[in-house]
This record gives C-alpha cells, sequence and structure tokens, in this order.
C-alpha cells in the first residue's frame, strides 16, 4: 500500500512517440482534476520477449525511457515493473488490483490496443469495466494517426532502421536520440585533425542505417551542432562493431565519462570504404560542410 494516490498511464512506451503522449497528457488532465500525481507505469522488458520469443530492438534503453517520458511526457514519477515469463502468466485482474491497491492508482488511462495478463486476456475494455465495478476512474485513448499512419512504435523502428529520421521525428513529436556516455576510441579523428566522441550503441536499442547524419549534442552547457557516423568504419577495419562517432562542429574539450544525448536530425549519406585515409578525411570535411548548410538553412547553428 501507499499513501500516493496516482493516475497511471499503462502501456511500454518505447519511443515516448504521439501515442505515448496522448496517454500521458490524459493522465495529467485527470490528475489535475483529482488532485492526484501523474505516473506511468511500464516495464523493464518487452513482452514480446517472452510472450513470442521474439527480441525486439528498443529505440532506446530503459535509463533514456525514463528520461523521455519526463521530457516529451511530463511526468517524472515512472515506475518499472519487472516483466518475466511468471508475471506473464498473472492473472490480469490481479496486475490491475496491485496497480491500485499497491501503487495507488485512482484513476487508469491506456490506448485502445492495451492487453495485459495472462494469454493478454486483460483487454483494455475488461480492465475499463473492472474500474467502473471497483470504483475506479478509467480513460480508454484511441490510437494517433499521422498522415494516414496509425502512430506506432514498431513503424518508427523501421524509420529508424531505413535512416529516415526526418519522418521519425514527426511521427515522435521528438528528434529520435541516442544517449551514453562518452568512451575513449582508437584516436584516429584527432589524427586526422577530425576529433570525435565515441560510443556504442547501448544494447538492446536499435541500430540506425549505417551512415552519416546531421546530429545535434546535447552536452553539460547545452546543444551542439555535430555530424555522426553510425557504423563499423569500413576504411579502416572488417568486424561487425558498430561505433557511433560524432564531430562536433567547432567545439574543444574533453569529454570522456560524460553522459551525451544524441538528436539525429537528417541522414546525409550512407556509409562506405574509401581507399586512404586522405580521401576519407575529405570526404568528412565535406561532410562537415553539408551539416553546417543543413543548420543554417534552420537557423539554428553555425
Amino acid at each position: 500500500m501507499t499513501d500516493i494516490r496516482r493516475v497511471a498511464a499503462l502501456g511500454f512506451f518505447d519511443g515516448v512517440h504521439l501515442g505515448h503522449q496522448a496517454l500521458m497528457r490524459k493522465a495529467r488532465e485527470q490528475a489535475a482534476r483529482l488532485g492526484a500525481v501523474p505516473a506511468v507505469v511500464t516495464f523493464d522488458a518487452h513482452p514480446d520477449l517472452f510472450v513470442r520469443g521474439v527480441e525486439v530492438p528498443l529505440l532506446e534503453s530503459l535509463d533514456n525511457r525514463r528520461e523521455l517520458i519526463a521530457r516529451a511526457g511530463g511526468i517524472e514519477d515512472v515506475i518499472f515493473l519487472h516483466f518475466d515469463r511468471t508475471f506473464m502468466q498473472t492473472p490480469w485482474e490481479d496486475f490491475i488490483r496491485s496497480v491500485t491497491e499497491d501503487l495507488g492508482a485512482v484513476h487508469l488511462v491506456m490506448g485502445r490496443d492495451f492487453s495485459c495478463g495472462r494469454r493478454g486476456l486483460g483487454t483494455a475494455e475488461r480492465i475499463a469495466d473492472w474500474c467502473g465495478e471497483h470504483g475506479i476512474g478509467c480513460d480508454i485513448v484511441e490510437q494517433v494517426a499521422l498522415e494516414g499512419v496509425v502512430v506506432s512504435s514498431t513503424y518508427i523502428r523501421s524509420l529508424v532502421a531505413a535512416g529516415d529520421m526526418e519522418r521519425a521525428a514527426r511521427f515522435l513529436g521528438h528528434p529520435y536520440s541516442v544517449s551514453h556516455t562518452v568512451v575513449h576510441g582508437y584516436q584516429r579523428g584527432r589524427r586526422m585533425g577530425i576529433p570525435t566522441i565515441n560510443f556504442p550503441i547501448p544494447e538492446g536499442v536499435i541500430v540506425p542505417r549505417h551512415g552519416v547524419y546531421a546530429t545535434r549534442a546535447w552536452l553539460p552547457d547545452g546543444p551542439h551542432p555535430a555530424v555522426t557516423n553510425v557504423g563499423v568504419r569500413p576504411t579502416f577495419q572488417s568486424d561487425s562493431h558498430v561505433t557511433v562517432e560524432t564531430n562536433l562542429l567547432d567545439y574543444a574539450g574533453e569529454l570522456y565519462g560524460v553522459r551525451v544525448r544524441l538528436d539525429f536530425l537528417v541522414f546525409l549519406r550512407d556509409e562506405r570504404r574509401f581507399s586512404s585515409q586522405e580521401e576519407l578525411t575529405a570526404q568528412i570535411r565535406r561532410d562537415i560542410e553539408s551539416a553546417r548548410g543543413r543548420f543554417q538553412k534552420e537557423g539554428g547553428a553555425p
């Protein structure tokens, strides 16, 4: 039991897209009306991993999902429940009872396609009926469509995999981003006169289309325009280890150990192998100029 009265939005919230934001907006509205705390109740692992035996490459890591829910959805109270095979077999009534009794939810918000419990029997309609019988408020939010397409994490994952970051941003309601702590790289960029910050794609997160992007790096002192390469550096190596290498435009300073958020804005070109380091360096400089042109067009960077 808890003394906190919550309005709980239920779902997985991968990407925190426009549909998720509609749920959180409704939760905030109802919380304000009821004098309660708006909250998100979500899971640490994607249900498909256990329900269908399919590992889903997510749009962001668990820590990033928490930060995105706060930033894009305006909700700080995020509760992660552990999802495993035992949880999968829990009767849906027990799950909803736990949310209302143990977490203090006086009102639930969910999407039309939400389901929970053993065999997914806890549909949104059944949950709404249960809430009505037990004096709990409930809102079922309809799906959000954009340009004739239903907004979904599955669709947005396909856009990220294809490198279509501009369309992904429209469906997300914010730029697609990756966050990680800066690690030491091979120092090749520094030796080429184009230093980069480096970090891996977080485990379990989808790998964007290999190539070069105009990006925005969020550092402790604010946003900085940047150019980012996602890929396996074919000019220097032949293994499949994917890295994220970012050149910050007109920035000097050490960032090792600093957590950086990287917004992917637009795809510039595919990654490819160059015949020499000199040829690669020349192309990187052209990429930088392309990115500068992009930022100047938007009036947001040099």
